[in-house]
C-alpha cells in the first residue's frame, strides 16, 4: 500500500511516497512531480522553498530518509538499489551498504563470472582468482580450485584492511 509523508524541511509543500513518487501540494491541485534523470542515471527532483534557492534531490535518498530503517553516512554507508535499476525507487528495492560493497557490487555484475565479490574465473589458469583493490591498486590473493575458498581468502583480506 502506498503511503505518503511530508518532505522534511518543506513545510507541507511536498510529500514523498514509499513507492518513490513525489507530489507537490503547493497549488490548489495536487501534482505528481516527474523529475529528471541525472548523468549517473538517478531520478532527481527540484524542490522549491520560499526565499531560498531551488535544490535538487535524488528520489531514492528522499525515500530512504523518510522510510528507511538504518542510518546512512554519505560516503561510507550509501543507499543502494538491490535490483541495480536506478529508477526503481520503491522502499523495498533500497538498502544501505558500505561504499566498498556498492562499488564491488556494480563491478561484479559487469565483469565477474563468480557469485562472490573479489573472485573471478581465470580462463588461462583454469582456476578461480581472488583479488582486492586497496588504494587504487589490485592486490592478487591467489588462484584456487574452489570458488568458495577464493571468496574466503578475499573476506579474510578484507578484515585486515
Amino acid at each position: 500500500m502506498e503511503r505518503w509523508k511530508d518532505v522534511n524541511g518543506y513545510d507541507g509543500d511536498y510529500q514523498i511516497s514509499n513507492y518513490g513518487r513525489l507530489k507537490s501540494l503547493k497549488y490548489s491541485k495536487v501534482k505528481i512531480k516527474k523529475g529528471h534523470i541525472d548523468k549517473y542515471g538517478y531520478m532527481n527532483v527540484p524542490l522549491y522553498k520560499k526565499n531560498t534557492k531551488t535544490k535538487n534531490y535524488r528520489i531514492h535518498l528522499l525515500v530512504w530518509e523518510h522510510y528507511g530503517i538504518e542510518e546512512r553516512d554519505g560516503m561510507k554507508i550509501v543507499v543502494d538499489h538491490k535490483d541495480e535499476q536506478k529508477l526503481n525507487n520503491h522502499i523495498d528495492n533500497l538498502q544501505v551498504i558500505t561504499q566498498r560493497e556498492n562499488v564491488s557490487k556494480s563491478y561484479k555484475t559487469k565483469t565477474s563470472s563468480s557469485k562472490y565479490i573479489g573472485v573471478c574465473w581465470d580462463k588461462p589458469m583454469n582456476k578461480w582468482r581472488s583479488g582486492i583493490m586497496i588504494n587504487k591498486k589490485i592486490k592478487h590473493l591467489g588462484y584456487f580450485d574452489d570458488e568458495y575458498e577464493a571468496h574466503l581468502t578475499y573476506k579474510k583480506e578484507l578484515q585486515l584492511i
